[in-house]
């Protein structure tokens, strides 16, 4: 039986705790355009992520290491044009906040401003605390990012899960703790066992967002090229296909081709 309601209340930070405390899940999907933000938020998404995944889906990149600010930005502004009940979260693009707090809450700050978002996601724990709290000061809200962190695939050179062992599993609870007490508003566990995931969500009072995290956490999060099929070479165990648009896509722009050498499109109904 489907829980969805037709709740057209805007989503914040507050309500994704009041999900937490009534045992709601929270649904989460990447998007990058005002044309899929759209979509994505009148299915009843709520929250919308404007992942640097764009790296990967849009821009062809092998990691998200290459994306700017003034490239994050410029997605962002478009979903958030096209979102009116999903609270919009935009990743801090790597470079962007790392080692230095001043520039981070400046590029935080123009982020919120130049956009129109809801809230931001930093990558990491203890090593970040100090530019989350900075960013924190201004009354920005900070979502944040453990387990496996993308933006730092280079130090780890895998995208294997973490957290396996326990030494590492022990600085996730911890900094996850961390990330709560300085006011985080919520955490996304990415690739980690799913045993661990469920302790970090039932030992925090803020929500957990997993991505092959499993059934534990708070709420679930996708790419959403990734889940409609349209990138069909990317197939991890915790990726569930809810279409296959790459078929569908190359299917009609195929037909479309032969349409027009043979000269069957326009028709006499599609011309002035």
């Amino acid at each position: 039986m489907s829980t969805y309601t037709e709740d057209t209340r805007k989503v914040t930070t507050r309500r994704l705790t009041e999900m937490k405390s009534r045992g709601e899940k929270i649904s989460m999907l990447t998007s990058y355009d005002y044309t899929m933000a759209k979509i994505v938020d009148g299915a009843g998404m709520d929250v919308i992520l404007v992942g640097d995944s764009a790296s990967n889906v849009m821009a062809g990149n092998i990691t998200t290491l290459p994306m700017t600010l003034d490239q994050m930005i410029y997605h962002a502004q478009g979903v958030v044009k096209g979102a009116k009940r999903a609270l919009v979260v935009v990743d801090m693009p790597f470079g962007t906040y790392q080692g230095n707090s001043k520039e981070a809450l400046s590029n935080a700050i123009r982020v919120m401003k130049e956009t129109g978002a809801d809230c931001l996601k930093l990558e990491g724990g203890e090593e970040i605390k100090e530019s989350i709290e900075r960013i924190l000061t201004a009354g920005i809200p900070v979502m944040g990012h453990l387990g496996l962190t993308p933006q730092s695939i280079n130090k780890f050179g895998t995208y294997a899960v973490r957290a396996k062992e326990e030494a590492e599993a022990e600085k996730l609870k911890s900094d996850a703790k961390l990330l709560e007490e300085i006011g985080c508003c919520a955490v996304v566990l990415e690739k980690i066992p799913a045993k661990l995931a469920k302790e970090v969500t039932e030992m925090l009072t803020i929500p957990t967002i997993g991505i092959g995290a499993g059934a534990g956490c708070d709420g679930q999060v996708l790419v959403v090229h990734d889940m409609l099929g349209m990138n069909n070479g990317f197939s991890p165990r915790f990726l569930r296909r809810y279409a296959d648009l790459f078929t569908v896509m190359t299917d009609a722009i195929h037909q479309y081709v032969e349409d027009v050498k043979a000269q069957d499109f326009p028709n006499e109904t599609e011309q002035y």
